[in-house]
């Protein structure tokens, strides 16, 4: 799992029907000092995320069928918007 800030969207006409009713997102990873680590990247989004939100991101495929109970291929998936994170004992509130 990664921390990363949801930068953009991505606007498709044509995709996978099961991608129908959810949105593809822009995200840039996160250090645990908020600043970018990384490249950014674009990941399928299961919470209903916006830009500007900070999400916690797994890169793994199965995730999104297991978060939507059906069949979604996705490498990369938004699996939650943050409110606060904590790293090495240090609280990071973030809205």
């Amino acid at each position: 799992m990664r921390i990363g800030t949801v930068v953009g969207n991505v606007v498709s006409t044509i995709k996978d029907e099961s991608f129908y009713g959810y949105k593809l997102m822009i995200v840039e990873y996160m250090d645990e000092n908020g600043k970018p680590d990384g490249g950014r990247v674009i990941a399928f989004d299961a919470v209903d995320a916006g830009v500007g939100d900070v999400v916690l991101v797994i890169p793994d495929g199965g995730a999104a069928n297991m978060l939507l109970d059906k069949k979604i291929i996705a490498d990369i998936t938004i699996a939650g918007v943050l409110d606060s994170f904590t790293y090495d004992g240090k609280t990071t509130e973030l809205k």
